[in-house]
């Protein structure tokens, strides 16, 4: 049966994030990304031109995924702020769990090509005036009320995303001692959350 036009685009899609997380961009083959979706590489080739389009795309839903996982650091103020920051760093580990290849997959794409380390860089200067500006704010209100010591905003998002990115970075190592030192790979993982949210609690609290 015919793919209709907006299955054949996802198709594409899921495919092609599929292999440019597992092989990079420069190993990826649009035949192979064709085949994956199911449909002909003219098909891939009339809805994206080239496969640095293609890229492109889901480099930048990516990146789009990855502001939503953050998101609960700057959003619902209705929360505590300490709880806020560790509902955040929660919501961030868990969405690396669900996309386990993405760190290395965007610190390798960034480090060898400029473009997209603009790309991030254009991410990052917009989210200043929107999320981080609002977020120093609270920090320091936080600071002034006794609650937590004195942070900058951006110290803090840099601590977090490291603790965490780190894990999956390093996964592929980590995953062979995981089950030996811990019982499995997910207990590892839970047990670096538990970790990392902790690390992160004791950087704000006096």
């Amino acid at each position: 049966m015919q793919k209709d036009n907006t299955t054949s685009e996802k198709a594409i899609l899921n495919a092609a994030e599929q292999i440019f997380l597992t092989k990079g961009f420069a190993a990826a083959k649009t035949t192979e990304i064709a085949a994956t979706a199911g449909v002909t590489h003219a098909m891939l080739h009339y809805y994206f031109r080239t496969k640095e389009n293609l890229f492109n795309r889901v480099f930048e839903q990516k990146l789009e995924l990855l502001k939503k996982s953050l998101s609960i650091f700057f959003e619902n103020n209705s929360l505590p702020l300490l709880e806020r920051v560790r509902q955040g760093m929660e919501a961030h580990f868990n969405f690396l769990i669900e996309n386990p290849d993405m760190p290395r997959f965007v610190i390798n794409e960034i480090v060898s090509n400029p473009a997209r380390q603009q790309l991030l860089k254009d991410t990052v200067s917009a989210a200043i005036p929107e999320f981080i500006l609002p977020l120093q704010k609270e920090l320091d209100e936080g600071a002034r009320t006794g609650i937590i010591r004195q942070v900058n905003a951006i110290d803090v998002l840099l601590d977090a995303v490291s603790l965490n990115v780190f894990v999956f970075v390093m996964f592929p190592i980590a995953k062979m001692f995981a089950i030996a030192i811990y019982g499995g790979e997910r207990e590892f993982l839970e047990a670096r959350k538990r970790e990392n949210i902790e690390t992160i609690m004791c950087r704000l609290l006096k």
